[in-house]
């Protein structure tokens, strides 16, 4: 249990939402598994010093990344975001910069040190998962197999000219000494680029499954930025990308060598004027989740009534989340359908869902339950040949438009 606020180790923390114990969502079971996974407390805190909403229980990172099945590049449309983040980063800071190089943390399959590499960088991963690491560094990106943090900057004993994370902050246990390693890392006019969920989209798109173990801390720009200025870290521009549903790109540099840029300033503005880092928000979120779970299981026992057949699209790690706090089992869902091959003949944890691989089906459900929401226009344009046969498509979540 965490009693202290991650960020700022402040004590005055207050419950604001509650989804109940859950197994580890990214625990994919074996047959022999099934029923056999632990089951952790799901409770976000809110802090009152600092406004950062954060998880009270810590499942050990070594549980959770040593071994993962997650793998970025398995989707286009993030592949393709990954591209155009390294060409903007090196469009405005780098393009003439010799011998560039990029560090990226949590760089899984190394699907975004491909596009710098493309750009001519020296590239450098660290990833914790041993089975991820491997594929990169199999592929020619060289990855270090360890968890990032100030311990391996000290070995690793270099600066690099742009450091990437996507993905990982809200993940990190050791969050200031990661943070404190960035700080040593990053060339004196390096650019430290930040990607988060954007908790204020979260909130606005109903998005709660992206509530889960892995995701310990929860950030809007206040609250980031209270933690890298801690580090002397801060941030100098960011913008919204619909990656996700709703993610930051905030780029961030040594603390006193550049202005905030006026998009940035606008959007810490919006945060204070819509209350996005106030207890009053989380707890009108906290009931808009109930309804939320109301709402779904009368459509899907409606359509099981109805005598449909109703699969999940996806076998996302936050599918999990929304699975076991709505009780959706097999009971609705016959299947996961999934790209991933990682995750081929397993089940989903706590609800016990088993997965099939997408290209291997020999049948089609009347109903897709869309867990992956997140990939709303690459599935539909994916699978327009299904929506007209008359396949329904359902979105829990609909992520609105950026």
């Amino acid at each position: 249990m965490n009693t202290i606020c991650r960020v700022c180790d402040s004590s005055n923390l207050e419950l604001a939402i509650d989804l109940g114990t859950q197994p580890w969502c990214n625990h994919f079971l074996k047959s022999e598994e099934v029923g056999t996974e632990p089951f952790y407390p799901l409770r976000v805190l809110y802090c009152h010093d600092c406004g950062t909403v954060q998880l009270d229980y810590t499942v050990k990172k070594e549980i959770m990344f040593g071994n993962h099945t997650y793998l970025s590049g398995v989707t286009k449309s993030l592949s393709e975001h990954f591209k155009q983040v390294a060409y903007e980063i090196d469009d405005r800071f780098f393009k003439k910069t010799p011998n560039k190089s990029v560090l990226d943390i949590g760089s899984n399959d190394g699907t975004q040190l491909k596009h710098f590499q493309t750009l001519g960088y020296d590239v450098l991963g660290v990833e914790s998962s041993k089975t991820t690491a491997k594929i990169a560094n199999d592929v020619g990106i060289p990855t270090l197999n360890d968890f990032f943090n100030l311990t391996v900057v000290k070995h690793i004993d270099r600066k690099f000219h742009v450091i990437n994370a996507a993905g990982v902050f809200f993940h990190l246990e050791e969050l200031h000494s990661v943070t404190e390693g960035i700080r040593e890392a990053l060339h004196k006019d390096g650019v430290f680029i930040v990607q988060f969920l954007y908790m204020k989209r979260i909130v606005d798109n109903l998005a709660f499954d992206q509530i889960y173990h892995e995701h310990l801390l929860y950030y809007n720009l206040k609250t980031i930025e209270i933690l890298l200025n801690r580090h002397g870290l801060s941030m100098f521009d960011a913008y919204l990308s619909p990656i996700h549903g709703g993610s930051i790109i905030g780029f961030v540099t040594h603390k006193g060598t550049k202005k905030p840029s006026d998009r940035l300033l606008k959007m810490r503005k919006a945060e204070v004027d819509e209350k996005s880092n106030e207890l009053s928000t989380y707890l009108d979120f906290a009931e808009r989740i109930e309804q939320m779970k109301v709402d779904n299981l009368v459509y899907l026992e409606k359509a099981k009534k109805d005598g449909k057949q109703i699969w999940g699209f996806g076998a996302p790690v936050k599918g999990n989340t929304m699975l076991n706090y709505f009780g959706i089992g097999t009971q609705y869902l016959d299947y996961l359908v999934e790209k991933n091959e990682l995750r081929r003949g397993l089940y989903s944890p706590g609800m016990h869902i088993p997965i099939l691989i997408e290209k291997e089906l020999k049948e089609l459900p009347d109903i897709y339950y869309v867990l992956a929401w997140n990939f709303k226009k690459e599935i539909l344009a994916n699978n327009q040949h299904l929506v007209e046969q008359g396949t329904e498509f359902y979105f829990p979540v609909n992520p609105s438009e950026i």
